[in-house]
């Protein structure tokens, strides 16, 4: 087994949390004889790094071996991927605090490399204020120069895409589920079309569903692939200013656009 196979294996494991595949990473990379290992040999030793890690041990050990977690490798296999190991790999998002160790993707995967990068992201019920706010800060001449990076959710993030479209430029989408899932569902067709002509990527594997944690995950994707990220509107506890936050802590710099005082999502 290769090293790349070896951390698409690891992404697929269940159990293991992003804490547990930067451990195994930190390792592989001081391993100088990985390649004499076997997969019963690296059960072994990955499991007692875990457990000196004080890691969830269990799922991982049940699940590392077995022919189920090999169809899920072999599946996946089969589309786009990268790893954290390879050229294509953005060095933006090596920086940032426990990068994705894999990246699943459809599209022009040469966007991940193109620079600079403005990340967008906002409410998903912005105003009519937010909206034309956006429609005349995200114009033509930004477009052409910035590639536009956002989450694929409703409101400003779509709004984010649709802009980027209309004027011919570039814009990735990093998504909280699966390639085979569409969330929200009226995005479908959206995700599709960004699919085809420009590019989606995600840490998660076919077949995996949307859940609240995996958007948290995916906002530090966000502030790791974009020199600037603009905050459209914002509640003051909500995704929007966790990317913020953490594009902040990654040395990006962070715009807002200025909010109506009367708006909750300005506040």
């Amino acid at each position: 087994m290769d090293k790349r196979e070896f951390l698409l294996r690891i992404k697929l494991c269940p159990g293991i949390g992003l804490k547990g595949e930067s451990v195994i990473y930190t390792w592989l990379q001081q391993e100088p004889h990985f390649e004499r290992y076997s997969l019963a040999g690296l059960l072994q030793t990955l499991a007692a790094l875990l457990r000196e890690h004080r890691l969830k041990v269990t799922p991982f050990v049940q699940n590392f071996l077995t022919a189920a977690l090999t169809k899920q490798v072999q599946r996946n296999q089969a589309g786009g991927w990268i790893t954290i190991l390879d050229a294509a790999y953005p060095q933006q998002l090596r920086e940032i605090f426990l990068p994705p160790l894999v990246l699943f993707y459809a599209g022009n995967l040469d966007l991940l490399r193109q620079t600079p990068v403005l990340g967008i992201v906002g409410s998903r019920n912005c105003s009519v204020y937010a909206i034309k706010s956006l429609k005349r800060t995200v114009t033509a001449p930004v477009v052409q120069r910035y590639v536009i990076v956002s989450g694929l959710a409703t409101g400003v993030d779509t709004l984010g895409h649709q802009l980027a479209l209309a004027h011919r430029g570039r814009t990735i989408a990093v998504l909280g589920t699966g390639l085979d899932h569409f969330y929200p569902a009226p995005n479908r067709e959206l995700q599709h079309t960004l699919a085809h002509t420009q590019l989606v990527v995600t840490e998660y594997p076919l077949g995996v569903g949307p859940r609240r944690y995996q958007f948290v995950e995916r906002n530090r994707i966000i502030a790791g692939l974009c020199q600037k990220l603009l905050v459209v509107e914002a509640r003051q506890k909500s995704g929007s200013l966790i990317t913020a936050s953490l594009a902040l802590q990654a040395n990006r710099d962070v715009l807002a656009i200025p909010g109506n005082i009367n708006s909750q999502l300005s506040l």
